[in-house]
């Protein structure tokens, strides 16, 4: 290359510089925005599942207990028909599966309950490998009453099942839920952070939060709390059950502040309930959520971080209501 022609090049590629990296930062996937498909799963096949996720915009499904795969807490199914099918939609839409969830009683309270609940995960584990899904979602899944016994055996149940699990490089994820033998933020982190795996992350279920700090609903405070170990994120809103009359429920002792035999939540639209999204949005863009799996040293396996839009209970809201929530999400953490 002579130098005229030479000059000429090294002109043209210092005029696209400025150009070129942006373009190449919006290309880099910092964040997986999933939709769990709970909503759906009711309501459709498969395969008309993942064509309705794709036409709201995700490029992400977090697949929620489902009957033909995944079944709250009963042993995984997923027949070679059932999986040619979901392939076949993922091939046609582009796309892909970020998270399983899974509800099994592996904190029993019974030994037998926890045995089965093991095995089930064992199955599980297989299948998200299979699938090439890296990160499985779950919940403690015990008794508000038995807690000591329930604590016992979901420990038990994670040395039997961590080595596996780190063996196939997978994350799982630990949320606490309404109606749990644990249901606070600290606490569930502080279960997570002893076992000081980089294959165990936390998820920090927003329409669950009012339960995570007994009704104060200080999601700086329970997000900072977390640290590294937030992984995962569930975008919803509900009521803040300790409020009087945010919910009524019959006979009038099961109100009880949301302190009985009984919990009740929900997932809405955001903006719909009393959870403090600013807040959320904010804090995690402090923590830099959306780009801390990029990191050559980053905190967790597994890959991205994960933000999945989470509503349930209105299918005839969500044409409308679930671009909206990918397009907020975008927008408050990604600056699109």
């Amino acid at each position: 290359m002579d130098n005229a022609l030479c000059g000429r090049y090294n002109s043209i590629i210092k005029e696209m510089e400025p150009k070129l990296v942006p373009r190449i930062r919006e290309e880099t996937k910092p964040m997986k925005i999933a939709f769990d498909v709970d909503v759906l799963a009711k309501q459709m096949s498969i395969n008309d599942m993942v064509h309705q996720v794709a036409d709201w915009g995700y490029k992400y499904i977090e697949q929620s207990p489902h009957p033909r795969i995944n079944p709250f807490y009963k042993h995984p199914l997923f027949s070679e028909e059932c999986e040619a099918e979901y392939r076949k939609a993922l091939r046609e839409t582009g796309v892909e599966i970020s998270s399983f969830i899974v509800v099994y009683r592996w904190s029993g309270p019974t030994e037998e309950q926890r045995q089965f609940a093991v095995e089930n995960w064992k199955k599980m584990i297989q299948i998200a490998v299979n699938m090439g899904v890296p990160v499985i979602n779950t919940e403690l899944s015990g008794d508000p009453n038995q807690q000591e016994i329930c604590n016992g055996m979901w420990f038990k149940s994670m040395e039997e099942l961590l080595p596996i699990i780190e063996h196939e490089g997978l994350r799982v994820e630990i949320q606490s839920h309404p109606y749990d033998f644990c249901e606070l933020n600290n606490e569930t982190c502080d279960m997570v952070k002893s076992f000081r795996s980089k294959n165990l992350g936390y998820v920090y279920s927003s329409p669950h939060g009012f339960f995570y700090d007994q009704g104060k609903g200080d999601v700086r405070s329970m997000l900072k709390y977390a640290g590294d170990e937030l992984t995962h994120v569930l975008f919803a809103d509900t009521f803040n059950q300790t409020l009087d009359c945010r919910y009524i429920a019959n006979p009038p002792w099961l109100n009880a502040r949301g302190k009985s035999d009984v919990t009740i939540h929900q997932h809405l639209m955001m903006g719909e309930g009393d959870v403090d999204f600013a807040g959320i949005y904010e804090t995690l863009r402090e923590m830099d959520f959306a780009n801390k799996q990029l990191a050559p040293n980053a905190p967790k396996v597994g890959g991205d971080n994960i933000a999945c839009v989470s509503m349930f209970g209105f299918p005839e809201k969500m044409n409308e209501q679930a671009p909206a929530a990918r397009e907020q999400i975008e927008r408050e953490l990604l600056g699109k």
